[in-house]
């Protein structure tokens, strides 16, 4: 009896789902310094959902990174960090991405596992600091922020200062404090990227976008595109985002 031929549509997104999945194995490879961790069984259910949603692969980075960020923060490592431990931080960090450019999609986005938790505002705003500290001071953003950097350390200082946290109109108006930061943040960050970075942050900003790109309008599309290189430019810089979203 003779083979089934496979359609050849099929056999592609299947090649691209285990790519998808080959990726996130070497980079969290990388991650536990050498030690492979498989991204088989469960494990690979678990990654090739986020390749079919449509998670792009640099934002799963982004969200692996985030979780080992919290976990160093914790102390000495104790054992190599598997990919299912990441799942929560990837989701963020995709709904983040979504809700910045505008995507939405047919296919819902898989929930959080249970006890997923957002940073209050006070440790976002502390957080924000100690990155842009550190960019400042590995040299990817110059002299030229250090005027934000002082903003947004006076919003940590007023944050902390009430005891009872900050609420009401004082919270509403941090926030968009923060927005306004942000948004300054980035005009300088891109204009302190060379042309040739900043070429290549394009392409790889309309790659990202790809899977979403026939069922969007042009205007849609032009304000995605902007968003992502934006997040691009972030994680090429080491930068935070400075804007506060709660929920």
């Amino acid at each position: 009896m003779g083979t089934e031929p496979v359609d050849p549509g099929i056999a592609d997104r299947r090649l691209q789902v285990e790519d998808f999945c080959r990726a996130i194995e070497v980079y969290l490879c990388r991650k536990n310094d050498g030690h492979l961790i498989r991204v088989v069984g469960p494990s690979f259910e678990l990654v090739s959902g986020w390749a079919k949603q449509g998670v792009p692969l640099k934002v799963a980075f982004e969200g692996i990174d985030r979780y080992f960020e919290r976990y160093y923060r914790k102390g000495p490592r104790r054992r190599p960090v598997k990919v299912d431990f990441c799942e929560a931080d990837v989701l963020d960090v995709f709904d983040e991405w979504r809700r910045a450019t505008g995507i939405s999609r047919q296919v819902q986005v898989e929930s959080r596992p249970a006890g997923a938790s957002r940073q209050s505002l006070p440790e976002h705003i502390e957080r924000v600091v100690t990155r842009l500290t550190s960019a400042r001071a590995s040299g990817a953003i110059g002299a030229a922020s250090d005027p934000l950097i002082d903003r947004v350390a006076a919003l940590l200082d007023e944050a902390r200062a009430k005891s009872g946290g900050v609420r009401g109109d004082a919270r509403s108006e941090m926030i968009a404090r923060l927005t306004e930061i942000d948004a300054d943040l980035m005009r300088l960050s891109r204009a302190a990227v060379d042309a040739a970075t900043m070429t290549e942050i394009e392409k790889d900003a309309e790659s990202e976008l790809a899977p979403f790109r026939s069922g969007m309008a042009p205007e849609a599309h032009g304000r995605a595109h902007e968003a992502a290189v934006d997040r691009l430019v972030r994680v090429r810089l080491g930068l935070p985002t400075v804007a506060y979203d709660g929920r």
